[in-house]
């Protein structure tokens, strides 16, 4: 059963720096594609970043774009968003997902398997 794991949430200041982590275990299948997405209160989920198999690909919605910096390591499963320069309007649950395709997307239906999420507070 795949599983993924997202740590690394918490109560921020603005203009402060978080470093989120997701986990995948239990995958039957190679190469494949993650991605960010978040959700704030009241709001649909939205796409934050995404990440190919390699590496290579690394997509960003506008609004974080300069500010995040999504990162993997296929060797022990991980996936990271760094996070700087944090603004109130980054305040959501952000979830870590995976898809069993090597092409990255930036919708949410295009992904199967899904954390738990995990809780970004930018305070002013």
């Amino acid at each position: 059963q795949v599983q993924l794991v997202e740590s690394g949430g918490g109560l921020v200041q603005v203009g402060a720096s978080l470093r989120l982590s997701c986990t995948i275990s239990g995958h039957p299948f190679s190469n494949y594609a993650m991605a960010w997405f978040r959700q704030a209160p009241g709001k649909e989920r939205e796409f934050v970043s995404a990440i190919s198999w390699e590496g290579k690909t690394t997509p960003y919605a506008d609004s974080v774009k300069g500010r995040f910096t999504i990162s993997r390591n296929t060797a022990d499963n991980t996936m990271s968003l760094q996070m700087n320069t944090v603004n109130p309007e980054d305040t959501a649950v952000y979830y870590c997902a995976a898809r069993q395709s090597n092409v990255v997307a930036l919708t949410a239906s295009k992904y199967l398997y899904w954390g738990q999420g995990t809780q970004v507070t930018v305070s002013s």
